[in-house]
């Protein structure tokens, strides 16, 4: 189990397979970035990473250029989806999903358990998309943060509906660098440069104090932060994000230069750029190197995704 994401493990049953999508895609606009392409060195440069997460040896890629979303899939976006297919997520036909303990939203009898070497994760039933909390909540005043509660699984089904795809991991680390080289953060190497708050990041002591320094406690709406060079919003913070690529903590030893796709099977899919959760006393992932995964049916309330186009 990763710590910053728990993985779903229902009891004595298996997840319910992935629903098809043959609806014609609905006018949602994606504010794409149009980017180059070309070569980046791509893995941690600073020795940072933890050692089972793979962040090395530091090796060069060759992109063909692409076009990605700006920002992270809103919950607008979403909620027209899931009105022109009546999609519904995982976490709606399994019941449940992983919430942080400070943004339940839910009685007693709904909240099933926590997760054994994460109890900050509990296991609400009633949580999804819609109701990111647990059953007493809602999305009034979300439209614009980023949908979570989503699986890769759900996330493949709006990309099929909206004519895109998810970014690999190469293109997204890509994206994050903002048109740099050899960055700690988006931005530069100083996490709070001046003491200006860069991304929405935990504060305080995790997990059971937050000082709100950033200004939020769990999502914020996208593009409160400012864009990196490329023009890209919150690929450090707020959601972590899916990208399509199978993982596996050995593949950059032998990862293809070119257009490197992931691993040809796995178990888990990577998530790239952190979240609201993250910390540097447990979970330093925010850094454009860094990476962790989930299992393609899992699905919490700190994890999204954006697109790419086809």
């Amino acid at each position: 189990m990763s710590c910053c994401q728990p993985q779903r493990a229902p009891e004595g049953t298996e997840g319910p397979e992935p629903v098809a999508v043959d609806a014609a895609p609905a006018p949602v606009v994606h504010d794409e970035v149009a980017l180059p392409g070309g070569g980046f060195l791509m893995g941690d440069a600073f020795g940072e990473g933890y050692p089972p997460d793979g962040e090395g040896p530091v090796h060069p890629v060759v992109l063909d250029p692409f076009r990605i979303d700006a920002t992270a899939v809103t919950n607008d976006m979403f909620a027209a989806f899931a009105a022109a297919t009546g999609y519904r997520t995982e976490a709606e036909r399994f019941g449940t999903s992983a919430v942080f303990h400070l943004a339940v939203a839910a009685g007693r009898r709904d909240v099933l358990g926590r997760a054994p070497s994460a109890p900050w994760w509990l296991e609400v039933r009633g949580a999804d998309w819609a109701h990111p909390g647990g059953p007493r909540s809602n999305l009034d005043g979300l439209g614009d943060h980023p949908v979570v509660h989503v699986s890769h699984n759900d996330a493949l089904a709006y990309c099929r509906w909206a004519g895109r795809r998810l970014p690999t991991e190469a293109e997204f680390e890509y994206a994050s660098r903002g048109g740099r080289t050899g960055l700690r953060y988006p931005w530069g190497d100083e996490l709070t440069p001046g003491g200006e708050h860069r991304a929405n990041l935990w504060n305080g002591t995790f997990p059971s104090r937050n000082t709100l320094a950033d200004g939020y406690l769990t999502t914020c709406p996208v593009r409160s932060f400012p864009p990196n060079g490329l023009g890209l919003y919150e690929t450090s913070g707020n959601v972590w994000e899916w990208c399509a690529d199978w993982f596996s903590p050995g593949y950059y030893r032998t990862s293809p230069k070119e257009n490197p796709q992931g691993p040809e099977r796995g178990t888990t899919r990577v998530t790239r750029g952190g979240s609201y959760l993250c910390h540097e006393s447990y979970c330093n992932r925010y850094r454009v190197a860094a990476r962790t995964s989930n299992t393609p049916d899992s699905s919490t309330g700190n994890c999204g995704f954006r697109t790419v186009a086809l």
